[in-house]
């Protein structure tokens, strides 16, 4: 479930808040966790955001950061993503809402938004009496430069 509203609002304020009210505490590797994730752009890895923080914090743990990454979703500010590797990615949740196209050759993902593709799953829904509250959407294939090896 998104929460639009708390996307608008200063991420660094949103996650004080809501560690707060959870009564955990924002401790400097957390900040430096939000920090870097929010800096960044496109869809990262644990391991990634790991690797940019531990530059600078070698004490810094892996699981930190993994339980990091699942506060910031639970407060709405990041959103786990899947592209079908195995592997878990975050992307920021204010982000427009966006689809996938993914390769399967290389892994490229290219985010794409198709006003036709968004009215024909409206309409699907309405034809069937579903009332939809999230979807998303990935399209596997080989991209143009995979096509050309």
């Amino acid at each position: 479930m998104s929460n639009e509203n708390t996307v608008k609002q200063d991420p660094t304020h949103v996650f004080r808040t809501f560690l707060k009210n959870k009564g955990l505490r924002n401790t400097p590797q957390r900040q430096r966790i939000m920090e870097v994730f929010f800096t960044e752009n496109g869809h990262l890895t644990t391991e990634e955001v790991y690797d940019r923080v531990r530059r600078e914090d070698p004490s810094l743990g892996q699981a930190t950061v993994y339980r990091t990454m699942k506060l910031l979703c639970e407060a709405g500010l990041a959103r786990e993503v899947r592209f079908g590797d195995g592997l878990a990615r975050y992307e920021h949740a204010g982000d427009a809402h966006h689809d996938h196209l993914i390769c399967e050759s290389c892994g490229r993902n290219i985010e794409v938004v198709d006003p036709q593709i968004e009215a024909l799953q409206d309409a699907l829904a309405r034809k069937h009496g579903f009332r939809p509250t999230f979807h998303r959407l990935y399209l596997y294939g080989i991209c143009p430069d995979c096509q050309k090896r």
